[in-house]
């Protein structure tokens, strides 16, 4: 697919088994990031699209290039040619300091004590990720790509929250993209770990038809009131003002 290019940065998208799609776009744009955000991990980050997207809105929120060196994102992905893939991409930006890409399976990662000669982060203020999902489906003929598309190996929500359980910051988010059908199931295993939805944005392609991906924000704090949010994407054939405001500061149509 070549390169595909954002306002602020460019990604190379040839050999990751998951290649730029609506679904990271959408999460990097929608999740919430605060200005005191200083750690963040993006697990599964196939090009390291929606990490990039990370680095430029913490950069705006603090007012100066991440490169300064008081922000770090983490980005681990399994899969070799998406870790090489992304690194390139990181090198690339203008962000390139802050980002750092790791070839290897969350649980790795969750036992690596150093990582480049350096004291791994061991707390994060936002842990992301656009996981595997299709759990029921039949597996893709291609092997990378079903990697990074099915829960089999080892990635799902699941490692995700019993990974963010011991090493989110005590106000820390994680945020993910998934199917709306499974709703009921993500916030179930959530409060298994401690963690609470705060807020939640469905996603619906056009507005006859009902949601079919939520972007699921929880942190470690109770929220009497979860804030519930409907994004449409098209209207009669046209993007709509609020799928164009959302990524306005990143798509070059928008």
């Amino acid at each position: 697919m070549g390169t595909f290019r954002f306002k602020r940065f460019e990604v190379v998208n040839d050999r990751s088994a998951m290649k730029v799609n609506t679904d990271g776009v959408l999460l990097g744009a929608a999740m919430t990031i605060r200005p005191e955000d200083r750690c963040m991990l993006d697990i599964g980050t196939g090009t390291g699209t929606i990490a990039l997207m990370a680095a430029q809105r913490v950069a705006d929120h603090v007012g100066v290039e991440a490169s300064h060196g008081n922000i770090r994102i983490d980005a681990v992905d399994i899969d070799e040619p998406s870790a090489t893939e992304a690194a390139k991409n990181f090198a690339n930006s203008p962000w390139a300091e802050c980002l750092h890409a790791h070839n290897m399976s969350l649980d790795a990662f969750a036992a690596t004590d150093q990582m480049d000669g350096h004291a791994l982060v061991q707390k994060y203020d936002l842990i992301f990720s656009n996981p595997p999902y299709f759990e029921d489906s039949l597996t893709a003929p291609d092997e990378r790509k079903s990697t990074a598309r099915h829960t089999s190996e080892g990635l799902s929500y699941r490692d995700i929250f019993e990974f963010a359980k011991e090493r989110l910051t005590g106000d820390g988010r994680v945020s993910l993209v998934l199917p709306a059908d499974q709703e009921a199931a993500l916030c179930r295993y959530a409060r298994m770990c401690g963690l609470h939805l705060f807020r939640i944005l469905r996603v619906r392609t056009v507005s006859r038809k009902a949601p079919s991906r939520m972007i699921a924000e929880f942190s470690r704090h109770r929220c009497e009131a979860v804030k519930e949010e409907l994004l449409t994407i098209q209207n009669e054939g046209q993007y709509t003002q609020e799928y164009l405001s959302l990524t306005h500061d990143f798509y070059l149509f928008a």
